[in-house]
């Protein structure tokens, strides 16, 4: 896992996590991750890109729709947890604290849900 700044675009997090990915069959990625460098080293491990092609691509490569839709469980995720102030103002200086905090948070809400 990977705590960046808040600038830090996707590409260059997704640059130093690409070693660091799990087996897996297929990525789900917003357009921000739509780069052929990105694509080539998620088809070098063998994982498939569900990513749809930004709007000035000029060849717009194809994606999986119905799967690209699933997605939407990520980011309802991430809303619930900038539901807590602590998280969403990151109040926290130190990343490991800040990462404390996440997990509780995911933990109680998981716990809500259930």
């Amino acid at each position: 896992m990977l705590l960046s700044e808040g600038q830090m675009s996707d590409f260059k997090g997704a640059a130093l996590m690409i070693g660091a990915f799990p087996k897996a069959q297929t990525l789900l990625g917003d357009k921000g991750y739509d780069a052929d460098w990105f694509r080539n080293a998620l088809a070098e491990r063998k994982i498939a890109a569900c990513i749809p092609s930004k709007a000035n691509r000029k060849v717009q490569i194809p994606h999986d729709k119905v799967l690209y839709r699933r997605r939407h469980k990520i980011e309802n995720m991430f809303g619930k947890l900038k539901d807590w102030r602590r998280i969403h103002t990151r109040y926290d200086r130190c990343a490991h604290t800040f990462m404390c905090a996440i997990c509780i948070a995911a933990t109680v809400i998981f716990w809500l849900n259930q």
